[in-house]
């Protein structure tokens, strides 16, 4: 889905924190994180999506097709099993193991936003195309 094509720059957070440390994320890695102005590169075609995201002066990527489990590496350096789905117009990114986790991203305009949810605790973000 192209509407998601484009790169996005955060210019709000909220529960993000709250949702890092339900994921396990060490509490100085989530401190620079908070501080940190994330930007997130998409690129799609048909079914093959690129998503770079930089933070902490730090790039990583992730190439998936729709559908196929691929392995992911997190915050706290923990590989989890991932898969994402077109639903409904979003991208659903659901991550597997030891905390599971699902991440939908929604467009709307220039407006990406980014919910977050494991166990109990959601987390929403949005980003502004630049």
């Amino acid at each position: 889905m192209t509407a998601f094509n484009g790169s996005f720059r955060l210019v709000s957070s909220e529960n993000y924190g709250t949702f890092l440390t339900e994921i396990g994320v060490p509490v100085e890695t989530r401190k620079q994180v908070a501080s940190s102005l994330e930007q997130i590169k998409i690129a799609g075609e048909a079914d093959s999506y690129t998503i770079t995201t930089t933070v902490l002066n730090k790039e990583s990527s992730i190439r998936f097709e729709l559908g196929t489990g691929f392995e992911e590496e997190r915050l706290n350096g923990a590989v989890t099993e991932t898969v994402v789905n077109l639903e409904n117009g979003a991208l659903v990114q659901k991550y597997f193991g030891d905390k599971e986790s699902t991440a939908t991203y929604t467009i709307d305009g220039d407006t990406l936003t980014i919910v977050e949810t494991a166990g109990t605790v959601t987390a929403t973000r949005t980003f502004k195309r630049h």
